[in-house]
């Protein structure tokens, strides 16, 4: 028996460096490696047969297979290399004095242009950005905010309720009472964030949206101070010969509360589909902070007054560009996305 192995040995020895360096292709190589030293090559058959062997022949026949596989493995190694550079070789050639191809690259979406500009116009007025959770106790989003457990105005809000006692929230003016909660006026604050309102998807309103809010409490703050800053804000965000609109409204934690509309983009007041032949578009919501929402944080209402509003950026960046459908900024069709800067 182990003159057959021997004489298998011989043969592989002799014949294994003329087979490897025939080889033009490192696929080849592959198919010898595995024929000579896979799992089931005759090298690894040969040396699982020594402990067939009697005691006294195993030692001759170990040393033959060790040779033989050390001889084996150095053969493919310089073939495995000498193939790999081969088809290096034979690849494709490239011509170095073309020019390069331009990749696209990407734009900010309109309404991070759109928020980020409003935050900056803000921020340069004297106001810190503050942020808070999207998912939000009923306390923060309602009760703290003047919606008492049975006020109607909760169905304004079409909540998603997730948890018994826990909501997606519907605007960011949760933020503002835990801003208040941790700081003594003065506060001037923006929360920019998204929010989540369970409603009908159009061309007008979209079940998640972007929402700034502002907030502002000192002594001796007026409607006069509100109706400044925003009219500062309109003049800079959209032109300087924008116009604003103050209309009575309501709001659970602002009183007396107002709609503000200012001077529609696209006819410039002289009406047209997009603002309903009236000349106006509402872009947000605003008022004297209400002394019941100041219960809520300790502060004293015959101190201290304030201001807030909110606008959603999606309309507010519609209204701005002449966009006739707010649906455009979720479909990610980058003919429309490349047309703003």
């Amino acid at each position: 028996m182990i003159a057959d192995l021997i004489a298998e040995l011989d043969r592989i020895e002799a014949e294994a460096p003329q087979r490897l360096a025939a080889c033009t292709h490192p696929d080849e190589v592959e198919r010898l490696r595995v024929e000579y030293v896979g799992s089931k090559g005759s090298i690894t058959r040969i040396n699982r047969l020594i402990r067939d062997l009697p005691p006294e022949d195993r030692p001759k026949l170990g040393l033959r297979v060790g040779r033989v596989r050390t001889l084996v493995t150095d053969a493919l190694k310089e073939a495995a290399g000498r193939c790999s550079r081969q088809k290096a070789a034979a690849g494709p050639r490239f011509d170095l004095t073309l020019p390069g191809r331009t990749r696209p690259l990407g734009r900010h979406h309109p309404l991070t242009i759109a928020l980020d500009e409003v935050v900056s116009i803000f921020t340069q007025m004297g106001f810190s950005v503050a942020e808070g959770p999207e998912v939000e106790t009923d306390y923060y989003n309602f009760e703290a905010l003047n919606f008492p457990a049975e006020h109607p105005a909760r169905d304004m809000q079409d909540t998603y309720f997730i948890a018994p006692g826990w909501v997606l929230r519907t605007h960011t003016s949760p933020v503002q009472v835990r801003e208040m909660e941790k700081r003594r006026p003065p506060v001037r604050i923006i929360v920019p964030g998204r929010v989540f309102r369970n409603e009908e998807v159009n061309a007008r309103s979209m079940n998640q949206f972007y929402q700034v809010e502002g907030l502002y409490v000192d002594r001796d703050v007026t409607f006069a101070d509100l109706k400044g800053t925003l009219e500062t804000f309109c003049r800079r965000f959209f032109s300087p010969e924008t116009k604003t609109r103050f209309r009575p409204s309501f709001f659970p934690f602002t009183e007396p509360s107002a709609e503000v509309d200012v001077t529609c983009m696209v006819c410039k007041g002289s009406g047209c589909r997009v603002c309903k032949y009236t000349g106006w578009l509402e872009i947000l919501g605003a008022g004297m902070v209400d002394p019941a929402v100041f219960g809520f944080v300790d502060y004293d209402p015959e101190e201290y007054t304030g201001f807030a509003f909110g606008m959603g950026i999606d309309r507010t960046t519609m209204t701005r560009y002449g966009v006739d459908d707010i649906r455009r900024f979720w479909e990610n069709d980058l003919r429309f996305l490349a047309q703003f800067e």
